[in-house]
């Protein structure tokens, strides 16, 4: 019998089977750390949050400014119910003669026929929301089918009285002769990396659902009293497990959370 030869099959027996269990190891390591580190995609599937029909284009635009519209009196002449105005015409108060019934089932189709043919420039705005315990029904200016988001000097403001109906409404407008970018075309944020800051920041809680998601724009600064400065903002819409409702927003440009005190928080339903 020869002993060398038999010593060298083991020999290389046992290297085969240690390179096997090495290649083995590492490839239990390797599923380990994938593990270990998740994408944001798998961490979202596992805190239940849901966020499907996200826009997947990607987009550019530039900083934007406008100016505040100043109604004149040939336009206010148009308007049929009672109009109150301070003297530099930048915002009215309207009271209605003939109350409008607020109908949330039918998504308030009564009041918005009222805003298209009564309104001045009705067409300009979109619903954002109704707040039953304050009693408004708040619409802002949009700009290229954009959304002004949260812009006091773009919105309409309805009040609704005890029995549920619309009684009067605050107006302003920024002018759209004036909007003019300010910047050179840059690319946007994606509304997915947009999302994923919010995750990030512990903005989207467990078992939430994103059931909106619009680009507009946000009130970067007011540089005097009439003009504006806007940047590209991503707006989520996110109903939570308790069945309320969070307005989000991403500085598109700079993928900076907008701060808490500019966010709102609704128990009531939303569009």
């Amino acid at each position: 019998m020869d002993w060398n030869r038999i010593k060298t099959i083991f020999i290389i027996a046992f290297l085969i089977l240690d390179l096997f269990l090495l290649s083995q190891l590492m490839t239990k390591t390797r599923q380990f750390e994938v593990k270990d580190n998740p994408t944001t995609e798998e961490n979202l599937k596992s805190d239940g949050i849901k966020y499907d029909g996200l826009p997947k284009n990607v987009v550019s635009d530039h900083y934007m400014s406008a100016n505040s519209k100043v109604f004149t009196e040939e336009e206010l002449a148009k308007i049929e119910d009672k109009v109150e105005f301070p003297e530099d015409g930048a915002a009215i108060h309207v009271t209605l003669k003939k109350p409008i019934v607020v109908n949330e089932k039918q998504k308030f189709l009564e009041l918005n026929d009222f805003i298209s043919s009564h309104v001045l420039y009705g067409e300009n705005y979109d619903f954002w929301n109704y707040d039953e315990e304050e009693g408004t029904i708040t619409y802002y200016q949009k700009y290229n089918d954009k959304p002004l988001f949260m812009n006091r000097s773009a919105q309409l403001v309805f009040q609704v009285n005890e029995n549920g109906e619309a009684i009067s409404y605050d107006q302003t407008m920024l002018d759209l002769d004036t909007f003019e970018p300010i910047s050179e075309q840059e690319e946007l944020y994606a509304a997915f990396k947009a999302l994923e800051t919010l995750y990030s920041k512990g903005f989207l809680k467990p078992g939430s659902e994103v059931v909106k998601s619009e680009l507009g724009y946000f009130t970067l600064v007011n540089m005097e009293a009439t003009q504006v400065v806007l940047t590209p903002t991503w707006h989520f819409l996110v109903k939570n497990k308790d069945d309320t409702m969070e307005n989000l927003l991403v500085n598109a440009f700079e993928g900076q959370i907008i701060q808490a005190q500019q966010q709102t928080t609704e128990k009531t339903k939303m569009e």
